[in-house]
């Protein structure tokens, strides 16, 4: 009697990979919108050899970093006001996030007329996003040191998200690199001036430090976006896990001022849980056809906005 043959690994694995893919995929493309993941594309703005790439194309990496550089960015209170006055996102901070998410992915990896078209959406978009802050003074989205703000705190905590979960022995000068690379879309939305450094941008950090403050307002955004509803129950837990682990990559002051405690007792065990999700996703997407996934959210107030 013949027996059939036992079934190969992949024929069992692939399934569950493909599965997990496609419902990462969904979480950042809007398929009612006919939204399809960002193809990869050698004539963007940066390309296959890039810091960039490598970087952006890290699913968990980018939503910790995302996380983290927001909590950091709405410390300014001019770019919190430009959330709060221009968006809704109280109702929409889903969408809000997958918008920013698609614009990092088009200017990553979209061809370049792909990439200065949603640079320049984005641009007219700050053009309309003014007011005056609660102290008196008039603020405006496309103010080059705020953009400043903006572009430091986004490309720093991605990096070191990197650093924390993908690449741990990252080189300075690769480091360096990517935060040189950075500049190249930061300068088409008008930040200026802009890190090309560590150093530096660690001395932009520090200089921005006297401007922040936090208030009712930054409380209430800081909490939406740490307990927004997870898409399924299903994605509840990984979703908490990122949350805390944005959490975690602040700088202490930074911490400090949300009024969030100290992890220093749950660290050792939420890194090696959130490293674990990030093997995960990697496994799930070797082998997909371009390993295309829009990566994961940043801050406002990029694509804000377009709601």
């Amino acid at each position: 009697m013949a027996y059939p043959d036992p079934p190969s690994a992949a024929s069992l694995t692939d399934p569950v990979r493909r599965a997990i893919a496609q419902r990462v995929v969904r979480i950042f493309n809007d398929p009612d919108k006919g939204e399809s993941p960002v193809v990869r594309r050698p004539d963007g703005l940066y390309g296959p050899n890039s810091v960039a790439w490598r970087v952006h194309g890290d699913v968990t990496s980018m939503m910790v970093g995302g996380v983290s550089g927001l909590l950091l960015q709405m410390l300014h209170p001019a770019v919190l006001a430009g959330v709060w006055d221009h968006s809704n996102f109280r109702a929409d901070m889903h969408g809000r996030l997958r918008r920013t998410a698609r614009f990092i992915a088009m200017t990553t990896y979209g061809g370049r007329e792909e990439a200065e078209g949603v640079i320049g959406r984005v641009r007219r978009i700050h053009d309309q996003v003014t007011g005056v802050l609660p102290s008196g003074k008039a603020y405006a989205a496309n103010d080059s040191a705020l953009l400043a703000w903006v572009h430091v705190t986004e490309a720093w905590s991605f990096l070191h998200a990197w650093i924390r979960y993908g690449e741990p022995g990252m080189s300075v000068e690769d480091q360096d690199r990517y935060l040189q690379e950075m500049t190249v879309v930061g300068a088409m939305l008008g930040a200026d001036p802009m890190p090309r450094s560590r150093d530096e941008a660690r001395r932009m950090l520090h200089a921005g430090r006297p401007a922040l403050m936090v208030d009712e307002r930054t409380r209430e955004v800081a909490h939406l976006v740490l307990n927004q509803p997870a898409r399924s129950r299903t994605a509840e837990p990984v979703q908490r896990l990122i949350m805390q682990a944005g959490v975690d990559l602040l700088p202490e002051w930074a911490r400090r001022m949300h009024g969030f405690p100290s992890p220093v007792l749950r660290q050792p065990l939420l890194r090696a849980q959130t490293r674990g999700v990030a093997r995960t996703l990697r496994w799930a997407f070797e082998g997909q056809p371009n390993r295309r996934v829009t990566p994961a959210p940043a801050a406002p107030p990029r694509s804000d906005a377009a709601a």
